[in-house]
This record gives structure tokens, sequence and C-alpha cells, in this order.
């Protein structure tokens, strides 16, 4: 690997630093790079250089599984742990999550309705069960508050909103987005956690309205609602964590083309057997239309 790493890198520095940095000596380097490669060893360099693309793509948000997943995409036959050995000796890997905090107020006088979905993380369809929370970012203005509809069949992000407030009115925003997108046919499964704004009076009344059926966590329980908890970590995980952010405009613009250009678009989920949501929907109407 060391010598590999030289090889690479003899046209930014010098041959004889390199050997030093890396504890290797220089005549040890020569007689290996006089030797004639063997087919493996090409072969790795071609790969290696198709997941450095796959990795920059992702903007580091990869890990080997993913990687992996792109190149099979691409029609390179490859392992998995071959991906993942080269992937150790380039020093690439998954931006790494971190565990963060949630606040759910649920102390209200509002009705609390029964889980309905009971933690079967499975739909039959799109827009069958959509999954619905809200989260902190943080921003040197103060915070900014994220509210976001999550469809279960296909993981794809059907309604969000932002706002410097925690209002209902902010969780009610990230529904009608998705209402108006998607026109669900009435029966719909809507989760939530206990909080208030989903709770409050305007939003089960929305819900009543489009004929949706209103499904609550357990007290103090987020793996009821795990999916939208995976979402989440996600996102803090591969974007929020990796910025500073100045204003809540630069955050929001950052968040809508994570959501928009990336998560929904091209990021391969592995609850969907490392495809994306739209390709999800996409195999889902194919195959409704052979029928």
């Amino acid at each position: 690997m060391s010598y590999g790493f030289i090889r690479e890198h003899v046209a930014e520095f010098p041959i004889q630093i390199m050997c030093e940095v890396l504890g290797v000596s220089r005549s040890g380097y020569y007689e290996w790079a006089s030797r004639p490669e063997s087919a493996r060893a090409v072969g790795d360099r071609a790969v290696a250089a198709e997941i450095r693309t796959a990795h920059a793509d992702s903007r580091g948000r990869y890990g080997s599984p993913r990687v992996h997943a792109v190149l099979r995409g691409h029609g390179r036959r490859v392992g998995r742990k071959r991906v993942a050995r080269l992937m150790r000796g380039m020093g690439l890997s998954a931006r790494r999550k971190r565990r963060f905090r949630r606040t759910t107020d649920s102390a209200h006088a509002y009705p609390v309705a029964p889980n309905l979905l009971a933690r079967d993380f499975t739909a039959s369809a799109p827009d069958r069960v959509w999954l619905a929370d809200l989260t902190y970012i943080w921003t040197a203005e103060g915070w900014l508050y994220l509210a976001v509809v999550l469809d279960l069949f296909s993981r794809r992000v059907v309604g969000w909103a932002m706002a410097d407030h925690l209002g209902h009115e902010l969780a009610l925003a990230a529904l009608d987005m998705a209402i108006a997108r998607q026109r669900p046919a009435p029966g719909l499964t809507h989760h939530s956690d206990r909080g208030v704004q989903f709770a409050a009076r305007e939003y089960r009344k929305r819900l009543k309205q489009h004929g949706m059926l209103c499904s609550m966590s357990r007290k103090g329980d987020c793996w009821d609602n795990a999916p939208m908890e995976s979402f989440y970590a996600t996102l803090k995980g591969e974007l929020v964590e990796q910025r500073d952010y100045l204003t809540r405009d630069e955050a929001r613009a950052d968040i809508f083309q994570f959501l928009e250009g990336w998560y929904n678009r091209r990021r391969l989920h592995s609850a969907l057997g490392y495809i994306t949501p739209e390709q999800k929907i996409a195999a889902f109407q194919a195959a409704a239309s052979a029928a």
C-alpha cells in the first residue's frame, strides 16, 4: 500500500520524502516499481479509481456497502470485501453519524392517538403510510426547526418545512406539502410521536379532511418511529454535522439541496436494497403497469 501510494503521488511529492514519511526504503520502492504489475494489481487500480469517483460523488457520505452498490449499478463485477479492502487502503470511509438530542413536547391536553403502526415498518405501496417528525438545526442566528413527512414504502421525503419556531404551523406546512404533492387516497396511516404539533386541533383536522388515520408512538419510545430516527441520523451525520451555518437562510438552502437533490433522487438506501427512493417508486409503477 505504501509503495502504491508513492507511485500515485510522484508528481506531487519527492519520492525520498514520501519514503521517509511512510517508513520504507527508497531502494525497496524502486525494486518494487521495476517489477511488472500483476493482473490483480492492475485491476485493483482500476477499481480504486471508480471507488474514488463514487465516494467523491457522494461527498464522502458513502461507506463500502453503498460504494459497492454504485459500482455494481455501473456494471462493475466486484465483491464487497474487495471494495472495503481498497477503501481502507485509500483511507476512505463514510462520514460518521453522531448521536443528537431531540425534544418532544408531549405535555399537553390534546387527544393522543393509538399506535396503529405497532413497529410494522413495511408498506405495500407508496402513500399508504407516512411518518412525520421534527428536528433542530443550530445556526449562528439561533435554531432552525425542520419538519419532515416521509413515505414509508419508498423512504422518499414527500413533505418538509423549515421555520424559526416550533409552532404547529411548521408541522402543518410539511403535511400540506405532502398532500399537495402526492394527493393520497383516503385510508393512509399517518404516524408521528405525541408532540403537541401533531396533536394540535388544526393538524388533526387536516388529517381528518383527507381521510387519514392518525397513529402515534407510545410515550417516550423513539423506536416506535425508527425510520424517522434513521432519517434524521442520516441528515445530521451526512450534512449538518459537517457544516457551521452562519445564518438560517444558509442552512435552509443546504438542507433543501440535501433533501431534493440528494436524498430523494441519488442516495442509495440500505432499507430499499441499495436503490434510490425514485427507483423504488419507478419499479413499483412498472410492476403495476405490467400486472
